[in-house]
């Protein structure tokens, strides 16, 4: 009621050499959709990441012509009709080393996300979920606990990063007071910004617990981040 809701959708299209292309769509839809337009995730083995993120690119851009009208069936309809025009080029499984290499050296694609948690009720299996979605897609980083404080930093390919905002927020990622899985609904963005040359760039992510707010400050300075740390993390204290 108060987060819309989510679906996924698997539809077979013929791509331009008359392959099958199996595309698993993810819709978020928002509480005041159609108004708004909703969070499209796009996967499929037969595409490269950048591939998959082209198809979605284009059902955006799609869905905006739609506002205010329900636009999913349509969207549905127009990726099956326009595939090969999209990725305009064969299908083919995803190299992982060309496209690690490729996203890597995109210096303008690498932003840094910093996140603020309310709590983690099932923190053994919510920590292994975050460190599996970084290594999916190849963000690196730091989730933090230090006290009460939980912070997830993450850098990488900006579409990658909108990709895992996607999961943190439509997955059931902890479980409530009774113990049932839910969604994460006490997470706040408390900063999405591009990558800076002052900035170290972390090169794996990790878990790490802090004893006190000094050691917590020095991950961030070590990393080139002062400034984040003191714009964001005092005020969380109070």
């Amino acid at each position: 009621e108060t987060h819309g809701i989510t679906f996924r959708i698997q539809i077979s299209v013929k791509e331009l050499l008359d392959t099958d292309v199996l595309l698993k769509l993810l819709f978020h839809l928002p509480v005041n959709y159609p108004s708004t337009l909703p969070d499209i995730s796009v996967n499929s083995d037969q595409l490269t990441r950048a591939q998959s993120m082209e198809v979605k690119d284009k059902l955006l851009e799609q869905a905006k012509k739609h506002l205010p009208e329900p636009m999913v069936h349509d969207l549905i309809l127009w990726i099956q009709q326009h595939l090969k025009y999209v990725i305009k080029q064969p299908a083919a499984v995803c190299n992982e080393k060309a496209t690690l290499s490729k996203g890597i050296s995109t210096e303008d694609g690498i932003w840094m996300l910093l996140l603020h948690l309310d709590h983690m009720r099932a923190r053994a299996k919510y920590v292994k979920t975050v460190e599996k979605w970084a290594s999916d897609l190849r963000l690196t980083g730091r989730l933090m606990f230090m006290g009460k404080i939980i912070l997830i930093l993450l850098q990488g390919d900006r579409s990658n990063i909108k990709e895992y905002l996607i999961l943190q927020k439509t997955s059931k990622v902890d479980v409530d007071s009774s113990g049932k899985k839910c969604k994460e609904k006490m997470i706040s963005v408390l900063c999405e910004t591009k990558v800076q040359s002052q900035h170290k760039r972390f090169q794996m992510f990790e878990v790490k617990e802090y004893s006190t707010l000094d050691e917590l400050q020095k991950e961030f300075e070590t990393a080139g981040l002062t400034t984040l740390f003191s714009e964001f993390v005092p005020p969380l204290l109070k």
